[in-house]
């Protein structure tokens, strides 16, 4: 048998104008889903992938409902750099510039069997994959992949990011997370 006061106190406690207007989460997993869901992409276009990272983003394929719609040509305002394309040793210096400049936590996708590993070029001229420059996160197989292909590696990068850990720990690091690189 309940008394009265106790009656009074599960009652009190329960407000049902706030049922679902409350979230119980971890902050790794809030801060995770959020930057997967809002990917900035950084188009880096050197060749004929660089036509079909565009039709990714048209109303056909609809890159947008990733949170990718947002092409960004400022590195400072990107995330995820988009490496389309044959990647010549004259235009390596300025994408790892480019690179360079875009803040941390910072993605690649490269995109094409010439951005992955030089495709048919085979010369002095033409990098042998892009991952000789720049940590890729994501390959996207295809010459040139369709822009389903990419949306399929977007959706790749978004588990990834998804299944981090320590977000918060590389927001605010404690002593034991802390480092200093000293050049």
């Amino acid at each position: 048998m309940v008394s009265a006061d106790e009656n009074a106190i599960s009652h009190a406690s329960y407000d049902s104008k706030i049922e679902g207007n409350i979230i119980f989460t971890q902050v790794d997993a809030a801060i995770n889903w959020m930057r997967k869901n809002s990917m900035w992409p950084m188009p880096m276009g050197l060749a004929c992938c660089a036509i079909e990272m565009m039709a990714s983003a048209c109303s056909r394929f609809d890159l947008s409902r990733f949170g990718a719609e947002v092409m960004r040509f400022s590195p400072r305002q990107s995330d995820v750099m988009i490496v389309a394309g044959t990647v010549s040793y004259k235009m390596a210096l300025s994408v790892k510039r480019i690179w360079d400049q875009m803040p941390e936590p910072k993605y690649c996708i490269a995109m094409g069997a010439c951005a992955s590993s030089g495709g048919m070029f085979r010369s002095y001229a033409v990098l042998q994959g892009i991952d000789r420059l720049i940590p890729v996160d994501v390959y996207v197989s295809g010459c040139p992949p369709r822009p389903e292909a990419l949306i399929e590696g977007m959706m790749k990068l978004q588990d990834k990011i998804q299944a981090e850990k320590s977000t918060a720990a590389q927001i605010r690091p404690g002593k034991a997370e802390m480092s200093v690189d000293i050049k």
